[in-house]
């Protein structure tokens, strides 16, 4: 029998496990890579599956297995054999935090005692290491690491937990850390034990991983982090040694535990502790961002350390892409270095999620989940390219969606080039050809000259798709749904009327939408200048209310007045959020993205419903402007805020669902940036199910924009089809 068996069964231990099921069983045979699939001959067809599937390997995962009857001509014994060559689809795991095993031997008194490259084949880096398929050591970074003789048995003992390990090393054959000072004095004794000294002493630190680079300090060092970093109020993620640790600074709970101890390590958002030290971490915020060690040189870095907790955030300068290179490392002008010599690959953040309720919601899928594939009803080959803020790239592949990592924002510069050389990997690692390209319609987005240049190389064409729809669209994908309707709540998207839009109700499939309701548009009053200096939204909101502003000089005013009406107005959540935020006089400017709505968060969690504020819907628009007329002397700013965006959620709903019942359907969703704020989710359900529908929520793909590209991918696979 021929057997052919495709999912996640490379980089995992498959063919070791393979051998060791037919030594159990007595079958004969031979077994190998095909690309991204496991091929295996053998004589005893159906009792080699048997032992196998009762025993697979921990990374291991299985999409299909192909049996094809013909008569075995091998000899006897059980081999495994070179690789081919042809590829079905990506099948390697995501990079997966160092074991248990591991880092006891890490921490014991073998050859491998504090070695920070110490991984087995049930653990470590993966996609990052990885040049292309199949996955052999040729094909990853530790191409230039001869194994050693005492690493090459381990690799050919099929008893030993490295045997076919791929990246098996020890200080004798494989990487190895090296420190450098400000001064560029590098030195080899110790590295690790000297930048501990260094987070100790209040310095600042870059040090290289698997997927890119962070900047490090100690928690008391923050203050002097923003000032050095011009990152002013934006939070920072932190690693402590250990989950007990964590809980120092944070409240988490138990699902929140099994994700933070989960191999794939994200950073994950939980509730913070009140102290001077958690506020410097994520000002005006309710919850700060932790994570677990993940490599060896971190479990090592804090046995060496006083301190129980670091900040770990990606190094690079602000918006540009996590640096890979040490001379790039170098430029940010850290007071030292901790580089080693093995090069990285493919890049790769940190994954942020947060959870609402029990269930996980990503706010950056990428180190640790990628790659990543999930199933749409369409077999055609597509690449899509996302929108402008939080870039990922998608590829459709025989009814798969597989996204990229987290790229970053396409303005910055090196993000465009990120996100194609992304792309093109994800289109390499599966081997595919694309049939379509899909973007983002709006005209000024930095990568519609990479659609235009692929589309030109694949001999294809460009389809360009609504924001709005496509972040419907991943949705859709996410929880299997043909149509849905859905509330579309972000920041910003370019609309079919020439207005930006963000707040929006959508009865959407794969092949079309319909816009049915919207919040009231407000005037941008100098565009994109009015998303930062919030003044400008308050003024336009006392305008149409005929209020009195005080926030501008009369000519000023003047000026303001003049433009309303040629201003660019916007229908979003986003918008509508920061505004409320302004006139409650939470945030009167914005540093970072998304942080007046952010910041207005806590309001929400812990402010109740009052009379007033209610609002309605006249010509398919929600009435939102008068909702903040008046509001800014007054005192209950929890309950202020919390009544009226449960009002204005509670209409969309309201209206959501007379959709939902004319279409015949049970579901209503909600998708975007703002569905990260766990108080609107909630909103947002508790109205569905009081009105008989069934809420959806994100799952597997980012609700914000790091979700749009799979969204325009679905949908182009739609179009071939």
């Amino acid at each position: 029998m021929r057997i052919v068996i495709s999912g996640t069964v490379q980089g995992v231990g498959f063919r070791p496990a393979v051998y060791r099921a037919a030594v159990r069983c007595g079958a004969s045979g031979t077994v190998w890579n095909n690309g991204s699939d496991v091929c295996i001959e053998t004589d005893l067809g159906d009792r080699l599956l048997g032992e196998l599937m009762s025993d697979l390997p921990p990374l291991a995962s299985v999409d299909s297995v192909e049996k094809f009857d013909s008569e075995y001509a091998g000899g006897k014994g059980f081999s495994i054999v070179s690789s081919g060559s042809v590829s079905r689809g990506a099948s390697i795991p995501a990079d997966s935090a160092v074991c248990g095993k591991c880092v006891a031997e890490i921490f014991g008194n073998g050859r491998r005692s504090m070695y920070p490259f110490t991984t087995c084949t049930n653990c470590g880096p993966r996609f990052t290491l990885l040049k292309g398929m199949p996955y052999d050591r040729p094909l990853t970074s530790m191409d230039g690491f001869p194994m050693c003789g005492s690493c090459g048995r381990e690799y050919s003992d099929p008893g030993d937990r490295r045997f076919h390990h791929q990246t098996v090393c020890c200080p004798d054959c494989g990487p190895e850390y090296r420190f450098e000072d400000a001064d560029g004095t590098v030195s080899y004794e110790d590295p690790i034990g000297r930048f501990a000294g260094l987070m100790d002493s209040g310095g600042i630190g870059i040090i290289k991983g698997w997927g890119g680079m962070h900047i490090c300090c100690n928690l008391e060092t923050v203050p002097m982090l923003r000032e050095w970093y011009g990152r002013k109020n934006k939070p920072f993620a932190v690693m402590t040694a250990d989950i007990e640790a964590a809980r120092r600074y944070s409240v988490i709970r138990e699902p929140e535990a099994r994700e933070l101890e989960s191999p794939h390590r994200p950073v994950v958002l939980v509730r913070k502790k009140d102290s001077e030290i958690t506020e410097n971490l994520s000002p005006g915020l309710d919850n700060i961002g932790v994570f677990l060690p993940y490599a060896g040189v971190h479990h090592i870095l804090f046995s060496l350390m006083e301190h129980d907790a670091l900040v770990m955030t990606s190094a690079n300068v602000p918006g540009e892409p996590i640096v890979i290179e040490d001379s790039e490392a170098r430029k940010l002008g850290a007071d030292g270095y901790l580089f080693h010599n093995q090069p990285v690959i493919n890049r790769a953040d940190d994954s942020v999620v947060r959870f609402f309720g029990k269930e996980t919601q990503f706010i950056r899928r990428s180190r640790g989940y990628l790659p990543f594939g999930l199933g749409i009803p369409f077999k055609g080959c597509a690449a899509a390219l996302g929108a402008q803020e939080n870039l990922t790239g998608c590829v459709a592949y025989n009814g798969k969606l597989w996204p990229t990592q987290h790229i970053g924002n396409g303005e910055k510069p090196g993000i465009p080039e990120y996100l194609e050389e992304a792309v093109r990997t994800q289109i390499d690692l599966l081997n595919c050809r694309p049939e379509l390209i899909a973007i983002d319609r709006h005209p000024g987005y930095s990568n519609r000259k990479i659609a235009k240049r692929l589309a030109g190389e694949f001999g294809c064409e460009v389809m360009e798709i609504q924001h709005h729809w496509a972040h419907s669209a991943s949705l859709l994908a996410d929880n299997s749904l043909d149509s849905c309707t859905v509330l579309a709540l972000d920041g910003t998207g370019s609309g079919d009327d020439g207005t930006a839009w963000g707040g929006e109700v959508l009865y959407a499939d794969y092949s079309s939408y319909r816009r049915t309701t919207h919040l009231e548009p407000i005037p941008l009053l100098g565009s994109e200048r009015a998303l930062y200096d919030l003044r400008r939204l308050g003024f336009a909101i006392d305008f149409l209310n005929n209020s009195p502003n005080s926030d501008f000089s009369d000519s000023e005013a003047a000026l303001f007045a003049k433009i309303m009406d040629k201003s660019v107005k916007s229908s979003s959540m986003g918008r509508l959020l920061d505004s409320l935020s302004f006139c409650l006089g939470v945030c009167r400017e914005r540093t970072y993205d998304g942080e007046p709505a952010m910041r207005l968060e806590p309001l929400l969690n812990r402010g109740k419903l009052i009379e007033g504020f209610e609002t309605e819907t006249s010509g398919g628009v929600v009435k939102t402007i008068r909702l903040l007329d008046g509001i800014r002397d007054r005192e209950d700013k929890a309950d202020v805020a919390y009544t009226i965006v449960h009002n204005v959620i509670g209409e969309m709903v309201e209206r959501a669902a007379d959709v939902s019942s004319g279409e015949g359907i049970s579901t209503i969703g909600i998708t975007g940036g703002v569905s990260y704020n766990s108080a609107i989710s909630a909103m947002f359900s508790e109205k569905v199910r009081s009105l008989g529908f069934r809420p959806v929520h994100h799952r597997n793909i980012p609700n914000g924009d790091g979700g749009i590209s799979a969204g325009q991918a679905a949908i182009a696979a739609r179009r071939l089809s």
